[in-house]
């Protein structure tokens, strides 16, 4: 059913999707347009006196760049998103632009003359690769940019050229081409979402399709991990087909991804952040983190929080969040001497709810509301502590001793008040129903 048309003056001659209702196209006397498929209606966007023999967009597809037959690539953006760049006419080519592709680092053009050029954000020639004395190589007629923006890939005859760039030289790394006989002229390239696999239409209407990874590796013959570019990797359950896409959104190289916690969990390093995974929720986080030469000690007995201890300091990450949820110094790395609280339980006229208590030393315990980032109270006791616990609200606090004796706490808005086991044990106005609450009742 067809449920848009617009009726242009000349030929379209390429097209692109960015954004959920709006088409950008561009037309063979140089005019690049857009149609609005929720009113029906196109509008000129920007003209030129060249035939427009390229369209592609930046990765959020907030801004498109086209390539004319004489060789100008012009910018434009619907949001520039702050980056402060400049619109209109960006670097005029040696060649008309037939490839064109938009990196997260850079925009790599080629054309017929056997030529592939990196340019920076404002024109500047910061690569090129030649291979015009290379008799076996044609002209370069397409290329497509990975959903990483780390990777283009760009057709010609009988083969494809694959660029990766590497986060650590800050530059465009060359791969093997891929060579296939009688494949004939590249017309079309289209990668996967994932950037997992990359589809090849040619001249002779052959569409192929290829797996693209740097790398492939299988863990204890449960998870395949598929590293698609430097900085994304796609994880695999093997009994479920399940798929966890886990990417360093700043462009960062990831290192080797680890699954722990009862392989619930993702952990993985890049050379200024830690990225953190719950397989099971899909909740993903990216954190700043100076590398510690991998002496972290991570806990995951909190489903919606890691714990990470490291030279003295305990760091809270919650799942999800890309920002750290709390820093406080302690010595005591064991799980059951730290507990949390995340939005356990509602309560009427508080959104928000998330708590920590902690050992400051062997008899004092700290509390911390993770939300407001202060000390919402302090509790000193007579002997050593050897477990604590919060209830769902983080408002009672439950511990013991090494006499083997059991303390309940108050922690309300008039300060600590604490209560002895036999008053308060079963914790029925805590309602707490924890495992290790019940165990320790």
């Amino acid at each position: 059913v067809i449920c848009n048309k617009f009726i242009q003056t000349s030929a379209v001659t390429c097209l692109l999707w960015p954004a959920e209702n709006i088409i950008v196209f561009g037309l063979a006397e140089g005019k690049v347009r857009l149609a609005n498929t929720k009113s029906n209606k196109s509008s000129t966007i920007y003209g030129t006196d060249s035939y427009v023999v390229s369209l592609t967009s930046n990765l959020s597809g907030k801004g498109i760049l086209s390539g004319h037959a004489d060789g100008t690539i012009v910018r434009f953006f619907f949001d520039d998103e702050g980056s402060g760049e400049s619109q209109g006419k960006l670097v005029v080519h040696p060649c008309p632009p037939y490839a064109l592709a938009w990196a997260s680092n850079s925009i790599v053009a080629a054309g017929c003359d056997k030529k592939i050029v990196a340019y920076g954000k404002e024109g500047n020639v910061i690569q090129s690769f030649d291979y015009s004395r290379d008799s076996s190589e044609k002209e370069f007629t397409t290329a497509a940019v990975s959903p990483g923006g780390q990777a283009v890939v760009i057709g010609s005859y009988d083969r494809l050229r694959v660029l990766n760039w590497s986060p650590r030289r800050n530059a465009w790394e060359e791969a093997k081409p891929k060579e296939i006989a009688h494949l004939y002229t590249i017309t079309a390239l289209a990668w996967k979402r994932d950037g997992s696999r990359i589809c090849v239409g040619t001249l002779c209407g052959g569409v192929e399709q290829f797996d693209c990874c740097l790398r492939r590796s299988v863990y204890k013959n449960k998870f395949e991990m598929t590293y698609v570019g430097p900085s994304q990797v796609i994880v695999k359950n093997l009994s479920t087909g399940t798929r966890v896409v886990l990417k360093s959104h700043y462009g960062y190289e990831i290192d080797e991804v680890k699954i722990l916690g009862k392989e619930r969990y993702l952990v993985a390093h890049t050379s200024d952040t830690l990225l953190l995974g719950d397989i099971s929720s899909n909740k993903l986080s990216e954190v700043a983190w100076q590398g510690s030469g991998g002496n972290e000690k991570f806990f995951f007995d909190n489903e919606n929080v890691c714990m990470i201890f490291n030279a003295g300091e305990l760091t809270l990450v919650e799942y999800g969040s890309n920002d750290i949820l709390g820093s406080v110094r302690t010595e005591f790395m064991n799980p059951h001497l730290v507990s949390v609280r995340i939005n356990e339980r509602r309560q009427r006229g508080m959104e928000v709810n998330k708590r920590l208590a902690y050992l400051i030393d062997i008899k004092t315990i700290a509390t911390v509301d993770l939300v407001g980032g202060y000390n919402a109270g302090t509790i000193s006791h007579d002997s050593k502590i050897e477990w604590l616990e919060l209830n769902e609200t983080g408002h009672k606090l439950l511990f013991r001793d090494k006499k083997m004796r059991v303390r309940q706490t108050h922690l309300g808005e008039r300060g600590v008040q604490p209560r002895t086991a036999k008053e308060r044990l079963c914790l029925k106005d805590a309602r707490d129903s924890s495992p290790r609450n019940q165990e320790c009742a």
